[in-house]
């Protein structure tokens, strides 16, 4: 797919792949989302046959030296011993980063890719960042009042207890700690997005790849870096200036990547809450 209005050229990663018939990942037992046929949690992503497509943002350093070397931690900026968080939704990365304008540590979009037994291992690995009680996540807290969604502050990582500075410093290194010593691979389900960040009814994954596993993610799992950076920014530019633009002309124009229902085992569906 070309664009020829946008004067730059666009990687595979946001082409349709129009040649692989998928089953849908969802069983009669999966919980749907208010008024919608889309389960209420389901794994949504860009890939084909062999690969499949997840966005992190990160500062310019760090991001120009993984595209350069084709190593996410080729920056000594980058930090191996920290939990670093893994979206295969296009959507939500744009609503995490503010089309890469909301923080200057986010400034620049990656898309990263890699084998589609990778990412099912990563799965595999998965302890949920939330209780059983429900199968609700402490992320998606159901009904709950107005101020309290305002007081949420962070929908990607869990917020430490306690108000004052100390104790959040004090918690978050116990935190991070034991992030660094455990193989666990963390998943929280967030509301879904569309590109213009508005919030749906259905969940999109997040997952947290822990620090003892850096190496291999780093090393052995991400087979090529794309900084998507400047598509974020266009399709801003476009949805500002053309407010009654299509998703379909969004997808014509390469902005935006076609994104499927990802399969995978009933097992892993159980494990990940995702059918009861």
């Amino acid at each position: 797919m070309q664009c020829l209005s946008l004067g730059m050229q666009f990687n595979p990663v946001f082409r349709s792949v129009e040649r692989t018939t998928i089953r849908p990942t969802f069983s009669m037992t999966a919980t749907l989302s208010p008024d919608s046929a889309i389960p209420y949690r389901q794994i949504r992503a860009h890939y084909d046959d062999e690969t499949i497509t997840v966005y992190q943002a990160y500062n310019r350093g760090i991001a120009s030296a993984a595209v350069k070397e084709q190593k996410l931690h080729a920056s000594p900026l980058f930090k191996p011993t920290r939990m670093t968080w893994i979206k295969p939704s296009w959507a939500w990365m744009l609503y995490r980063a503010g089309y890469s304008y909301k923080d200057p540590g986010q400034e620049r979009i990656l898309a990263l890719r890699m084998r589609h037994d990778d990412f099912l291992g990563l799965l595999k690995r998965v302890v949920l960042t939330f209780g059983h009680g429900g199968g609700i996540a402490k992320s998606e807290p159901g009904p709950q009042t107005p101020q309290a969604a305002r007081e949420r502050k962070d929908e990607t990582t869990p917020q430490p207890d306690g108000s004052d500075k100390e104790t959040k410093v004090a918690r978050r290194k116990d935190r991070n700690a034991a992030a660094g010593k455990s193989p666990d691979v963390k998943v929280q389900w967030d509301p879904e997005r569309t590109v213009r960040l508005e919030k749906l009814d259905h969940r999109s994954i997040q997952i947290g790849i822990p620090a003892a596993l850096s190496p291999e993610w780093t090393e052995k799992w991400i087979l090529s870096i794309e900084d998507v950076t400047d598509r974020a920014r266009e399709l801003k530019r476009v949805l500002d200036e053309e407010p009654d633009v299509s998703d379909a002309e969004l997808v014509k124009r390469g902005l935006v990547p076609t994104e499927r229902p990802f399969e995978i085992s009933e097992d892993l569906q159980k494990l990940l809450k995702m059918i009861v």
